[in-house]
């Protein structure tokens, strides 16, 4: 009986880490699209949020902290400098995919907001103190504009990434509600977090 339990252990712990490796692929290629078209929102967290809501808050933590982390390494070092924002998305989306936020449309709609809410938390003081508030992203006109208005940089960038990535991470949400919902059952079955996010 141990040993059945270790191999199922193992098995496990294998399609998490292919699981994690695949949403890293997916995370950067969306964020590559964000770059070259500079579009107003990211598309790089599509994976993390996935790992979460399948395989709980660590492995989606773990995700984004490495999709950055890598990310940062072969093309894009302000990448890296969000890793901790990375890993708060990660490990926010499987808390909620643990309480069963990812059952409905309108629940996950709903994560995707208190997801930008948490990450906002890390994020605006990185985009501040580290980059003056300009990292080269679609949202940096956003910054300008609202500090050209009379608003403090630190306003200008918090209402400009919580702005940004309540768009962002509500259309990252219903995509991972809806690929949970259409995948195969031999592809989903043996994540703990399953039961959880899909009714």
């Amino acid at each position: 009986m141990s040993t059945q339990t270790a191999n199922t252990a193992s098995l496990i712990s294998t399609r998490v880490l292919v699981l994690i490796a695949a949403a890293i692929v997916i995370n950067i290629v969306g964020g590559q699209i964000n770059d070259a078209l500079r579009l107003p929102i990211f598309l790089d967290s599509i994976g993390t949020v996935l790992v979460a809501v399948l395989a709980g808050p660590i492995a989606g933590g773990l995700a984004g902290l490495l999709t950055n982390l890598i990310w940062g390494l072969l093309t894009n070092p302000v990448a890296a400098a969000f890793a901790p924002v990375a890993l708060v998305i990660g490990v926010v989306a499987g808390v909620l995919a643990r309480l069963g936020w990812f059952r409905t449309i309108w629940q996950a709609a709903i994560s995707g907001v208190v997801i930008a809410f948490f990450l906002t938390l890390v994020a605006v003081p990185i985009q501040v103190y580290l980059f003056g508030g300009v990292t080269g992203a679609g949202s940096d006109f956003a910054v300008a504009y609202l500090s050209q208005v009379g608003q403090s940089l630190f306003g200008s960038v918090a209402l400009t990434v919580f702005g940004s990535n309540i768009i962002d991470k509500v259309v990252t949400a219903l995509v991972v509600w809806l690929l949970v919902r259409q995948l195969p059952q031999r592809l989903v079955s043996g994540y703990e977090y399953l039961k959880f996010s899909r009714a």
